[in-house]
């Protein structure tokens, strides 16, 4: 005899809201077995205009950290999709994306832009001289603001990756 298994349709899973891993873990995962050094990248005037011209909004904070070993550099970020923050780690390696991945979903709706179907995406994706993601991103029904969210912290990260001193 089979088993039924019912959850509840305010759940986290069928929500899409949750922490899915912790930024340590993710950095841990990301860059095993060898250990990632931290790193701190100052946003000094120019970077961080940059920085707002990508976000399409003033940011907040004089540096932001990420981790790098072997040339690949991981990037916990964060941006609001609609009302509430989404907390994304990106992986660049050799100026591409090579993961993008929703660590903490905190909306309502929109939650499939955590899913591995959406995400892989962005693999391979680049800058364009306008530091705009290099192709295009299909949406999702109902979740524009989460995916405008991911593509702009997709471009951040590759931008900030661009003015790090990559030799580690």
């Amino acid at each position: 005899m089979g088993t039924v298994l019912l959850t509840s349709l305010s759940s986290p899973w069928v929500m899409g809201k949750g922490v899915f891993q912790s930024g340590p873990d993710f950095i841990a995962e990301t860059f095993a077995p060898e250990t990632a050094k931290p790193g701190v990248l100052w946003l000094n005037g120019n970077i961080r205009q940059q920085a707002q011209n990508i976000l399409d909004r003033p940011i907040a904070g004089l540096r932001v950290r990420y981790h790098i070993a072997g040339g690949k550099t991981a990037w916990i970020l964060e941006e609001i999709g609609k009302e509430m923050p989404i907390t994304i780690g990106v992986v660049i390696h050799q100026d591409k994306i090579e993961q993008v991945k929703i660590l903490a979903y905190r909306e309502s709706r929109g939650g499939e832009v955590r899913y591995p179907a959406y995400t892989a995406q962005y693999l391979g994706a680049s800058l364009t001289d306008n530091h705009r993601l290099n192709q295009n991103i299909d949406g999702i029904t109902g979740a524009t603001l989460s995916v405008w969210a991911v593509n702009k912290v997709a471009a951040l990260a590759l931008y900030y990756h661009s003015q790090i001193d990559k030799a580690d």
